[in-house]
């Protein structure tokens, strides 16, 4: 019986079914001798023919690749137009920026106010 390695590394096993692959292993093989090893807390066996077929396509990389978050609202022209709103009126409020500007939470909004346009006295009326 072997040891069972407890929390490997996503690479680690991607490694290990490159490993595999380039020595003409099956997917269904590769993926027994994982649960074999990693106790069957590893991917599937449809991720494992996932990878096989993309390290069969020419990836050399077993690293995630990097991935795009999701799109900022805030732009330094919507910056630029919320100041411009509050130099306009001095005695703003939380509701009248919330009101003019939709596409912003309420809590963003007073992030933007605070941290970016340094302004510390924000009446909440």
């Amino acid at each position: 019986m072997f040891k069972t390695i407890a929390d490997p590394a996503d690479c680690e096993v991607r490694s290990l079914i490159r490993f595999l692959n380039a020595k003409k292993v099956k997917p269904a093989e590769i993926h027994r001798q994982l649960v074999e090893i990693y106790s069957g807390n590893v991917m599937t066996d449809g991720m494992v023919r996932k990878w096989v077929r993309q390290f069969n396509d020419g990836r050399t990389n077993v690293h995630d690749e990097a991935r795009s978050e999701r799109p900022s609202v805030v732009n330094d022209g919507l910056v630029a137009k919320l100041n411009e709103k509050i130099r306009e009126n001095k005695r703003f409020t939380k509701r009248m920026l919330f009101d003019e500007f939709k596409q912003i939470s309420k809590i963003v909004l007073h992030q933007i106010v605070t941290n970016r346009l340094n302004y510390r006295k924000f009446c909440s009326c």
